[in-house]
């Protein structure tokens, strides 16, 4: 899943971001509630971690502006960080649009629980299983299979952590192709720790798992891939 992280301290935002990815997700990271509106604008995230105490406009009047319907994620949890323990800093927050605070200072393995119960309700919120054709993707249970027809059943499939990504991705897309670029940044974010090239090693281990069931992943030349059902 993808993060964006709104801290304006370098020391803090390293600390919280390596342990983020350490814990499987990709996070990018800016340091101001102006340079994070612009990015909210055009790009969509899974969650937002807030800092409320960021230079010029703060974290209060960030989350309040992302919750407008001209955002690309406006209904994405938000977890605000604050040296502030006063209640109405508490209460503020969480009534401008805020789904939960931490007080600084805390443990990474909280943020962490919290982190993942914001996603599990988000995702209970929306449609936990994306399908297309015999494909299914529970997101909540973090299951993928294929359904067979007669009373056969279904028949899992193992996916590792970024096979996962790429093919949530493209069943979100799902009837139109998903750019290679926009998976390259769902699986790294803005941190290019792999090469555009490691796209089409995922994919051609997806090809191999999907095309023995019916499901085929076509390759758009200069743009990406689109999943289509194979004919009987």
């Amino acid at each position: 899943m993808r993060l964006l992280l709104v801290e304006d301290d370098v020391m803090v935002a390293s600390g919280i971001k390596l342990g983020l990815t350490d814990a499987g997700y990709a996070v990018d990271w800016v340091g101001s509630g102006e340079r994070a509106e612009e990015v909210l604008r055009t790009e969509s995230f899974d969650a937002a971690i807030i800092d409320i105490g960021l230079p010029a406009m703060d974290g209060l009047e960030l989350t309040r502006r992302l919750r407008r319907p001209d955002m690309a994620s406006p209904s994405m949890p938000v977890l605000i960080l604050t040296a502030r323990d006063a209640l109405h800093d508490r209460v503020q927050g969480l009534d401008l649009g805020a789904d939960d605070y931490m007080v600084k200072p805390f443990e990474l393995p909280e943020l962490l629980a919290r982190l993942r119960a914001l996603l599990r309700r988000s995702q209970a919120a929306t449609t936990a299983v994306l399908s297309f054709g015999p494909l299914e993707l529970d997101t909540a249970g973090r299951r993928a299979s294929i359904r067979h027809g007669s009373g056969e059943g279904e028949q899992v499939i193992e996916l590792g952590p970024r096979e996962w990504t790429v093919l949530e991705y493209l069943l979100i897309n799902a009837p139109k192709p998903a750019s290679k670029d926009k998976l390259l940044q769902a699986l790294t974010g803005w941190d290019k720790e792999i090469t555009p090239n490691a796209v089409e090693v995922y994919v051609s281990r997806l090809r191999g798992k999907l095309e023995p069931h019916g499901v085929a992943l076509r390759s758009i030349r200069g743009f990406g891939y689109r999943l289509e059902l194979q004919a009987p």
